[in-house]
């Protein structure tokens, strides 16, 4: 950490297919506003060389870019990551480590925190920065989301969060900032792997991307039986939307658990989030209430979705939702 803030903001730029995902741009775009606050400097650290968008990353805020010769990140392997990483930060020793929250988070940055000797607040949902103690502070979710907590790391660095996706909107880039761009290369054979890749496979079921969607149309409990999932399939299909639902649903097994949104699932804040038979446990609000526009149907005029809907309409769903599709289906021809 520099006398002045927080040391450098390093945030793990997560890839796919090659290009840098939404939610670690806007992950960079925050960790710029820290930095300008703490007069600290902005390292994106990629898991590959071959990222075909990497001077994007300078242009959202970062001041340096690190391309790690790791595996193909369709190979992926968390031994070698985990090493590189560490090496990597005990060399350069950044004050803070951002990473979004999902698959790569939980499998590299518990183990990044122990071999560093640090801790991790994890699902963080926000991140300020304390001018008086130059610390960042972390707020996430506690109790199922009836609390918020905030976690501070004193006397540890680098402080080490991971972060909801879309907690932070993506901001604009600015083409006229350069970064550094920096090739770290790597002794693969210094390194045991104790995990090995077989395969990916892809769920064929989500024709839309659920964490990247602009709408997101959700099935609950109220649906009844997994045959009916098909009325908000088709209302999703009409719009273009992403299909989720709530944990429920998965539990019975009426749909893959790759469709859940909420707390044990995927965070979404998409610009129309349409809720069908959703009741709103505050476990699934907590992964879709930051949502632009938020539409509730449902039969009970009591349930908690409404707490957070910007549109609710009371009613049976298997009138609604057909209708509401047919009426979409006639108005795009």
């Amino acid at each position: 950490m520099t006398a002045d803030g927080l040391g450098d903001i390093w945030v793990v730029a997560e890839q796919r297919d090659g290009h840098t995902k939404a939610a670690s741009y806007a992950l960079i775009g925050k960790a710029r506003k820290l930095a300008d606050e703490s007069q600290s400097r902005v390292a994106a650290v990629c898991l590959s060389q071959g990222v075909e968008d990497a001077g994007q990353l300078a242009a959202f805020g970062a001041d340096k870019v690190y391309l790690l010769d790791g595996p193909a990140p369709d190979r992926w392997n968390d031994d070698v990551y985990v090493k590189e990483l560490v090496d990597l930060a005990r060399r350069d020793k950044p004050g803070v480590i951002l990473a979004t929250s999902g698959s790569v988070a939980s499998s590299v940055i518990p183990r990044l925190a122990v071999a560093l000797d640090t801790g991790v607040a994890a699902n963080c949902i926000s991140l300020d920065y304390d001018a008086q103690n130059r610390m960042l502070v972390q707020t996430r979710p506690a109790f199922g989301g009836s609390l918020m907590a905030n976690v501070v790391f004193p006397d540890k660095r680098p402080q080490i969060a991971t972060v909801r996706p879309h907690a932070f909107k993506k901001g604009e880039p600015n083409s006229s900032r350069q970064g550094e761009m920096i090739r770290v290369d790597f002794d693969r054979r210094s390194v045991t792997a104790k995990t090995k890749l077989l395969n990916v496979v892809k769920d064929l079921t989500e024709k839309v991307r659920l964490d990247e969607a602009e709408i997101v149309v959700c099935g609950g409990r109220g649906l009844g039986k997994a045959e009916n999932f098909g009325i908000v399939a088709e209302l999703a299909e009409v719009l273009g939307a992403a299909l989720g639902t709530s944990r429920p649903p998965v539990d019975d097994g009426w749909i893959p658990y790759a469709h859940q949104v909420g707390q044990t699932g995927k965070t979404v804040s998409p610009k129309l989030y349409i809720a069908c038979g959703v009741a709103g446990a505050p476990q699934h609000l907590a992964g879709m209430q930051t949502s632009e526009i938020i539409v509730a149907i449902n039969e009970d005029p009591k349930a908690p979705i409404f707490e957070v809907a910007t549109y609710g309409m009371v009613g049976d769903l298997f009138k609604i939702v057909p209708l509401l599709t047919k009426k979409l289906r006639e108005a795009r021809g």
